[in-house]
């Protein structure tokens, strides 16, 4: 048995052998990019029917599909704070903006969270004529806090 860890490295070197997005990846296995690419980073399950779509697509082993069958421990930041300058501006964003995105949620919907397990999210690119965009949707269902 492989570690997650070990499947995700044989994953990604064998998508680069072969030359493959992670776009053309998900349309083989049948899902949305975002969750295949978590997934295949580590940060998600295949069901069997996903994993050996995805083993058969990279000619990996039985070993990889079982190893995207098991539970992950999610969150793949190794410190508090990212310093991969893509991910540090997340951070950024939810340092500046996370009060603001609170606040507006908090008088939409009321006292509670936007889910994190029943989400969705989509990237695209926008072309603009001062520089191509990046537009990232989150789509998380509103989870009231029960009063008791």
């Amino acid at each position: 048995m492989i570690t997650r860890q070990e499947a995700t490295q044989r994953i990604l070197e064998a998508k680069q052998e072969k030359q493959l997005t992670f776009r053309e990846i998900a349309n083989d296995v049948g899902m949305h990019p975002v969750f295949v690419t978590a997934t295949l980073l580590g940060q998600g399950t295949f069901h069997a029917e996903q994993s050996e779509r995805l083993i058969k697509m990279l000619d990996l082993g039985e070993d990889v599909a079982i190893a995207l069958q098991q539970i992950p421990s999610k969150g793949s930041l190794s410190a508090p704070v990212p310093v991969d300058p893509l991910l540090y501006r997340f951070h950024e964003i939810n340092q500046i903006y996370g009060t603001t995105i609170k606040a507006l949620i908090h008088e939409m919907f009321g006292d509670g969270i936007m889910s994190a397990i029943d989400f969705t999210m989509d990237i695209e690119r926008i072309s603009d004529s001062a520089g191509d965009r990046v537009k990232i949707t989150y789509n998380g269902k509103f989870l009231p806090y029960k009063r008791w």
